[in-house]
Parts: C-alpha cells; structure tokens; sequence
C-alpha cells in the first residue's frame, strides 16, 4: 500500500478503537459538562465579562454575540491542550511497551502510522469541538435579536476553524511526547510538564513593562489563543501562522524521534 492508503486504514481503525474507549469517552463527557458549568456561570457575571472585554482581556468577534458565548469559548479553548493530552497520551507509547508497534511498522511506514493516529484523535476532537460551538451559536441566534443566519454560519465557521487551528497544534505536541516516550505514565508526566512550562511563559506577560523576561511569553503556544478570534485580520493571521509554526516544529520533531528510535 502507499502512504495515504496506509494512513487511511489506521485512521478508520483508530477511529473505532477511540470512540469504544471508556476513558475517551469519559473525557469527552467532562469536557462538554465543563463547558456547560462555564457557560452557567458565565451567565450570572456578565458585568465582569464585560469589564474584561473593555479591558482588552477579551476579544469579542462580532458585537450581535452575547459575552457568555465568547467566554465559554475562550475558557474552553484553554483547558482543550489538557483534554488533547488526557485523550492522547499513550498513542504511540502505549504500543511500544507491549511491542505492538512492530506489528503496525512491519505493515505500514512509520510516518503514516503517527499521521493515522494523529487524524483519528484530531476527528474525534474536532467533532466534539463542532458539536459544542454550534451549540454555543445556537444559544445565540435564539437568545439575540438580529443574530441573522449569515451571523450564525459565520461566527460558527470561526470558532471551528479557531478551535481547529488551535488543538491541531496540541495534538502535535502530544504525539511528540508520545514519540520519545517508552511508556504511557511517562508520556502524560512529560506533556503536562510542558504545558505547565508553556502556561509559566505566558505568564511572564504579567512582568513589569520593560523586563525582558516578557519576551518570552512568545515562546508559549497559549499566548496567541486570544488572538484567533480578533476582528482585525493582520492579527488573527498572525496568530494562525504562530500555531502553523508550533505544529511542524512539534510534529516534525515526533516523525524524526519516530524514525529514528528503536522499536
């Protein structure tokens, strides 16, 4: 078989094998409760959603969408890199341990072993990202006068797309610490490390204008999240193309660790 033909085959069977799991399953469950409670309480404070949309904290796609959609989304987006290595953390390292790997690579390329895992996880994710940002639009068209059809495609199509952008990058990160991994316990220790580590630099933003230890929250993928959604299209672009970068350098690193280890 070529590439995509193998790609193809361990996507579908990674599909069936992600949906019967129970703890994917579970998550997924959490995650879509988490964004209820957040949307609940996002309800009641609306003068504080307010106060951080003036503050620029936020940024509000389009003025017809109610605050509480944008906040469910925003905080969504950011506890997603936890789900994407709570979902994924033993895809490739929890094969290496049994030697049921060499299985896979006797049969497929190694690179489209790791692409037909990583799409299958990317389906499953993103369609429970789907699920939810149409729920959150339909909230709004119901709930906001003048929030036309046109309103709720668009604003539908760039949440998914944002979400989309914006996990894409964390998956990649995960079937990197997956890759150089031998063993699943290993693999989560590593990539909560390093999204604790990502979350440290972006909080450098907080430092004392003129530190240049500021400078380094450019170096954290969750920096750029608020961004995806803004109005101005230099800086959403900006943005996309950050994540764009994050993805190959993550997920080019994991196809040469893969490559190169020894199964």
């Amino acid at each position: 078989m070529n590439g995509l033909k193998e790609t193809a085959v361990i996507w579908s069977a990674e599909c069936q094998r992600t949906l019967r799991s129970t703890r994917v399953l579970a998550l997924l469950g959490l995650y879509s409760l988490f964004s209820l409670l957040v949307f609940v309480v996002a309800a009641f404070l609306r003068s504080f959603v307010q106060q951080m949309t003036q503050s620029g904290m936020m940024t509000v796609p389009s003025e017809g969408i109610p605050l509480a959609v944008v906040v469910v989304f925003f905080f969504s987006l950011f506890f997603l890199p936890l789900y994407v290595a709570l979902m994924g953390f033993d895809q490739v390292s929890g094969e290496v341990g049994p030697r049921s790997i060499r299985y896979l690579t006797v049969r497929a390329r190694r690179s489209s072993v790791l692409w037909g895992k990583l799409l299958a996880q990317a389906t499953v994710l993103l369609s429970l990202v789907f699920a939810l940002d149409l729920g959150l639009c339909v909230y709004a068209w119901v709930s906001t006068p003048g929030f036309g059809l046109a309103d709720f495609g668009e604003n539908l199509l760039r949440f998914w797309l944002a979400s989309a952008v914006f996990s894409f990058a964390f998956l990649s990160l995960t079937s990197l610490c997956s890759c150089v991994t031998t063993s699943p316990p290993v693999s989560l220790i590593l990539n909560l490390a390093v999204l604790m580590f990502s979350a440290v630099l972006w909080m450098t933003a907080l430092a004392d204008e003129g530190n240049p230890m500021r400078y380094l929250r450019f170096l954290s993928p969750l920096k750029y999240s608020l961004d995806l959604l803004d109005p101005a299209l230099r800086t959403a672009a900006v943005s996309v193309a950050a994540y764009a970068v994050f993805t190959l350098l993550f997920l080019g690193s994991a196809l040469t660790a893969l490559r190169t280890r020894d199964l």
